[in-house]
């Protein structure tokens, strides 16, 4: 399978750099294996949206996959009671 290129908004990049760094440690690395595997078991696609949605503890990350690019877009980190908004 082709590696897939991981992108970051700058907008989610400063919402990674506010999560404590013991959390930030595990989503990075989380986000790290979506290269390989851009919808690993435990993703769910979010409803109405073309996004999905990785869960690490309290926190979720919100990406899009452009499978025709190879791209995986990084659009949104949070903790679980914010990030839908």
């Amino acid at each position: 399978m082709a590696s897939y290129r991981l992108l970051i908004k700058p907008s989610a990049a400063k919402e990674l750099e506010a999560v404590p760094p013991k959390d930030r440690r595990r989503i990075a690395s989380r986000i790290q294996h979506l290269a390989s595997e851009p919808r690993p078991a435990g993703t769910e696609k979010l409803s109405g949206q073309e996004k999905y949605r990785l869960r690490q503890g309290n926190y979720r990350v919100l990406y899009s996959v452009d499978d025709a690019k190879l791209t995986a877009t990084i659009v949104k980190i949070g903790h679980r009671r914010d990030v839908y908004r």
